[in-house]
């Protein structure tokens, strides 16, 4: 089977690929580039990372029958259209967990002690030591609020209690009780915890419903002094209401990995205002976690290749059939 490993990976990825997938069963070739990626008509399995899998590409390679996503997102997949054409999609959840909850909590603590701000001074020529004293807190004690208690919601509530916080959480779909118990984290609804929670954290996909769930008459009803954070999708958040919230002071600030209409230009708001600190989609981008994630791409590809379903497939409801 010809494998392509589309886009940009950390490096040694090929190789450590290679190194698990029989050289006799598997041909794999590296497309790092846009042009590389259109031209592209003999694929049988695609690892994907960074680009799109549209409908015109699947028609492009008529022998496709595997879309595995680098990562835990698959929306660049159009799914449905994979889905009639027997292509399965998968995904690697859980696998970036700990690399995203741990930007998550670095973004609580660089807002909360004003880091962007120091920074800035510094480079003003201002030693800033007392500037902020005031409007600077500590994690510690405090009450954070994760929005989605998946494999990466669970994750920053284990940090988070390392740092002496209290954590609560709302999820349209409830954690067993034995897990809210062992985690320590307080389901409340979703209204409760905006107007209680001193941080909230975003950890849920973008789906139709929940466009801009955090926009004006969100961040009206959060505490006085409060920090967003978004480590999950850039859509969850209305840039300007965020803006206007942060510029009225009734937020503290805002650590985002990811913001709506990315990537910004220069000049932005968002960006020119050292309260909002913004990093470009790094949270699953470590050199160390593609040890993880390839480890389930290479299962669900030797599964796939002894006919048998793979266990991390995204598309089961537009499948028609399986093909082997």
């Amino acid at each position: 089977m010809r494998i392509a490993l589309v886009g940009q990976y950390p490096e040694h990825t090929f190789e450590k690929l290679r190194a698990f997938l029989p050289r006799d069963t598997f041909d794999l070739v590296v497309i790092d580039n846009e042009e590389a990626y259109q031209q592209m008509t003999d694929a049988q399995i695609i690892i994907l990372r960074i680009f799109k899998a549209q409908k015109e590409m699947m028609e492009r390679n008529p022998e496709l029958k595997m879309i595995l996503r680098w990562g835990t997102g698959f929306e660049k997949v159009d799914i449905e259209a994979a889905g009639e054409r027997g292509i399965i999609v998968t995904n690697t959840p859980g696998a970036n967990a700990n690399a995203v909850s741990e930007l998550a909590v670095l973004l609580m603590l660089a807002v909360g002690r004003k880091l962007l701000c120091h920074t800035e001074s510094l480079n003003g020529g201002v030693w800033s030591t007392n500037t902020y004293i005031n409007s600077s807190y500590c994690l510690h004690n405090k009450l954070v609020g994760i929005v989605g208690g998946g494999n990466i919601g669970r994750e920053v509530a284990r940090k988070a209690h390392a740092f002496g916080a209290q954590v609560q959480y709302y999820d349209p779909y409830r954690l067993a009780k034995e897990t809210e118990n062992k985690l320590n984290m307080q389901y409340v609804s979703m209204e409760t915890l905006l107007k209680t929670s001193d941080i909230i954290s975003l950890h849920v996909p973008v789906t139709d419903s929940n466009f801009h769930m955090i926009g004006k008459l969100q961040f009206d009803q959060m505490k006085k002094g409060a920090i967003l954070i978004n480590t999950a999708r850039g859509a969850l958040v209305d840039n300007e209401a965020l803006l206007e919230a942060v510029n009225d002071g009734r937020l503290l600030g805002a650590g985002l990995d990811v913001v709506d209409n990315a990537p910004l230009p220069i000049g932005d708001r968002m960006l020119l205002n050292p309260n909002i600190i913004i990093t470009p989609h790094i949270g699953g981008g470590t050199a160390d976690i593609g040890d993880v994630i390839i480890m389930i791409l290479v299962q669900d590809i030797l599964a796939f290749s002894k006919g048998v379903v793979p266990e991390h497939v995204v598309n089961n409801r537009y499948l028609n059939k399986i093909v082997s």
